[in-house]
């Protein structure tokens, strides 16, 4: 086998994505899946670490990961056709390995697109758990709707809301308020803006945006109090989130969506939302792993 080098990308330029793009680009075609490492988020300054397996100057092996709240990595990886079943993967995830055990890193979830016939036998060779699958969506039409609550109105956080919003994510999603502190304090950064869905004076809603580049936002960590729901608030807080970004003229809004939330998915497709890609997550834990 030739001699190969793993390198941790360092420095974000076009000329560094090229390659990672190009790779990409064959592993889709060859396995006829809807792959999408995420290259928007390398780009960002907070972005995503990245591994990299080089063989003779050809990139034959990627491996992204990155935690949103110390605890658990989300990993997403990909193996040029050739130069799989070499042990690309299991050195990758290796390299890694070392990195998260430095910041405490317990839970390792993957990312593999439901169409990679090869990425789900990789994670059911590794031993791992289905933990669900979620569809991305973007925005593909857009019409602007009168109807909704005149009196709910949007605002960018203020410093004494963050109180309300670990109390918001918590309800909504079943979160220990602790870890969503911690959760929070790990998605503080400048490219997310977090918006408070207001009902006169009553705060009953958080939606938070991603903004990746000139043109594209992510829209998550979207919920209403439970005490609040089912009264109309979370559409006409998702509608004018959309009407704000496309004033800002981001040309794709994105989110995803849990497979089987399907009040979530029809809410999303009358704002106009289509699904673009279906995604299943695997766990399994640190010690699960040799040293």
């Amino acid at each position: 086998m030739p001699s190969y080098i793993i390198v941790k990308l360092s420095e974000v330029t076009p000329e560094s994505l090229e390659p990672i793009h190009w790779l990409e680009q064959v592993c889709r075609q060859a396995d006829g899946s809807k792959l999408n490492i995420g290259l928007d988020n390398l780009s960002k300054e907070s972005g995503d670490h990245a591994y990299l397996y080089q063989v003779e100057g050809s990139l034959r092996g990627y491996l992204g990961w990155y935690t949103a709240d110390g605890v658990e990595a989300n990993l997403i990886a990909m193996v040029h056709p050739e130069s799989r079943r070499q042990g690309v993967f299991r050195r990758l995830l290796e390299a890694a390995i070392t990195e998260m055990d430095e910041q405490g890193i317990q839970t390792y979830r993957f990312k593999v697109p439901a169409d990679s016939e090869p990425g789900l036998r990789c994670v059911e060779h590794l031993g791992t758990r289905f933990d669900g699958s979620q569809f991305a969506m973007e925005l593909t039409s857009w019409q602007e709707d009168s109807a909704g609550h005149a009196d709910l109105t949007l605002r960018p956080e203020e410093l004494e809301d963050f109180g309300f919003m670990v109390r918001c994510l918590s309800q909504a999603f079943g979160d220990t308020e602790e870890w969503t502190i911690q959760y929070l304090g790990h998605t503080r950064e400048p490219s997310r803006h977090n918006y408070i869905g207001c009902c006169g004076e009553e705060r009953i809603g958080l939606i938070r945006v991603n903004l990746l580049g000139s043109e594209t936002a992510v829209i998550h960590d979207f919920c209403v109090l439970p005490s609040q729901q089912g009264r109309g608030y979370g559409g006409e807080m998702l509608a004018q989130t959309v009407r704000l970004l496309l004033a800002q003229g981001r040309t794709r809004i994105r989110l995803s969506v849990a497979a089987d939330n399907r009040s979530a998915l029809e809410l999303y497709r009358k704002t106009g939302f289509a699904i673009v890609s279906e995604s299943r997550y695997y766990v399994c834990k640190r010690k699960e792993f040799p040293s």
